[in-house]
């Protein structure tokens, strides 16, 4: 089965400072049919002003990713983690039994955009953790994040892998999912096609019982998108 989620369906949140569009029920955007899919809790695209941010808070037992896609974030956290995350690079924060951080836009003079990216754990009450790394800009699916650190990836507590797509022109690619596995796909950037689906930038695609392989197409233009492979 696969379940198209239209940009233009998320739900929002408007500050002086932010502007986010929301995947999945988050803060005051609640409905009951979009409350996450499998692990998956959380995608905000989020776009902050210049010099603004998110002040210290705390968080426990979330495993939560941030994929900066233009400017540059200042995080800094209670393990002591001081660090810049710039575009293109990902963010892997185990909140474990619990950890207080702050994300500012490092720029006063640009905007910075980034995905946030929750997904539950499967073990409770560990160390916190901190992990950040760019994957470059290689074609085709890059891992990112896995459970046991394949490739360099980043080491996540749950039984999921996290891929960053990147096609140009007419490139595709084969996305085989298990039938007691699901997957979920966001678009970034350019036209994605998926069988008869035309996925455009903030488009997001939800797939389960499904037992063939399937096709990933860039529509003549340069797409880049996540993909996530779930329980």
């Amino acid at each position: 089965m696969i379940t198209v989620r239209r940009s233009e369906e998320r739900g929002s949140g408007h500050f002086d400072w932010l502007n986010s569009r929301h995947t999945f029920s988050f803060g005051s955007y609640y409905d009951t049919r979009f409350m996450g899919f499998s692990a998956l809790r959380v995608i905000n695209d989020d776009e902050v002003v210049p010099g603004a941010g998110f002040p210290t808070h705390g968080h426990s037992d979330m495993e939560i990713i941030s994929y900066v896609l233009e400017g540059e974030i200042a995080h800094r956290d209670s393990e002591g983690n001081i660090a810049r995350l710039p575009a293109g690079e990902f963010q892997l924060m185990s909140a474990g039994r619990g950890i207080t951080h702050s994300e500012f836009n490092a720029s006063v003079t640009a905007p910075l955009k980034f995905l946030q990216i929750w997904i539950q754990p499967n073990v409770y009450g560990q160390t916190p953790g901190y992990q950040q790394k760019d994957f470059g800009e290689n074609k085709g699916l890059t891992l990112v994040i896995s459970p046991d650190g394949e490739a360099g990836s980043l080491t996540i507590k749950q039984d999921a892998r996290l891929y960053q797509l990147l096609l140009e022109g007419k490139e595709s690619v084969e996305l085989p999912v298990a039938s007691e596995r699901r997957a979920y796909i966001h678009v970034i950037e350019g036209e994605l096609h998926l069988g008869n689906h035309r996925l455009q930038p903030g488009d997001g695609v939800a797939i389960e019982d499904e037992k063939d392989v399937l096709t990933l197409m860039a529509n003549n233009s340069a797409v880049k998108a996540l993909v996530f492979d779930l329980p």
